[in-house]
């Protein structure tokens, strides 16, 4: 009888400690994800804004499209200051799981893409996975430290979550492969806000 509760105690004490360890894991799994957005010169913000009404205040404005047919959010260009944002807002029927995300000046080859022009998304920049209910992701870019000039080319890609589990797209121009994916194409000079009387930024 003794040796039996023995070793019901050893593995109790066994369990209690590989779930510690466990946890110990995803710890650091978080904090390197952390220090890897923060060595790109990116900020990355999440919450669960679902409001897409402001969408004529920001400099630009696309839908995000959720499985070729859903119209799942929209996603948000703009510039404040010397910042350059881009934000993924879902609406009330959808949430973000996981976002990929890649800038260039639009010039050949600015993209990661397989021979048939289909993109690598895990070869894309930035990326980022998030919390359960996110509905928001804003990419917060220093214009000083990316090297994207007046013309500006981006592939937005998020996993999302609604009616059913979906990849999504920023609605622009595809990409010529076998796969619907899309870029979109911007001219940041259209966000300057000291070309604009009212001091808005001005809608493309």
């Amino acid at each position: 009888m003794k040796k039996s509760t023995f070793l019901i105690a050893v593995c109790l004490i066994s369990t209690l400690f590989s779930c510690n360890v466990e946890n110990v894991v995803d710890e650091n799994s978080i904090l390197s994800k952390q220090i890897k957005d923060k060595s790109k010169d990116v900020t990355i913000t999440e919450g669960s804004n679902t409001s897409t009404e402001d969408s004529n205040e920001h400099c630009k404005t696309v839908n995000l499209i959720a499985g070729q047919h859903h119209t799942a959010g929209i996603v948000n260009i703009d510039i404040d200051g010397d910042n350059l944002i881009i934000t993924y807002q879902t609406n009330s029927d959808w949430t973000i799981d996981a976002t990929h995300l890649h800038l260039t000046n639009c010039e050949e080859d600015g993209f990661p893409l397989t021979g048939s022009n289909n993109p690598k998304i895990g070869n894309f920049e930035y990326s980022s996975t998030h919390d359960e209910g996110v509905t928001e992701v804003k990419y917060v870019f220093d214009l000083n430290e990316i090297n994207i000039n007046d013309e500006l080319c981006f592939a937005a890609h998020a996993e999302v979550s609604g009616p059913s589990e979906e990849t999504a797209w920023a609605e622009g121009e595809d990409f010529g492969g076998n796969s619907w994916a899309m870029f979109v194409e911007a001219n940041l000079t259209d966000c300057d806000e000291d070309d604009d009387d009212d001091g808005g930024n001005t809608p493309f």
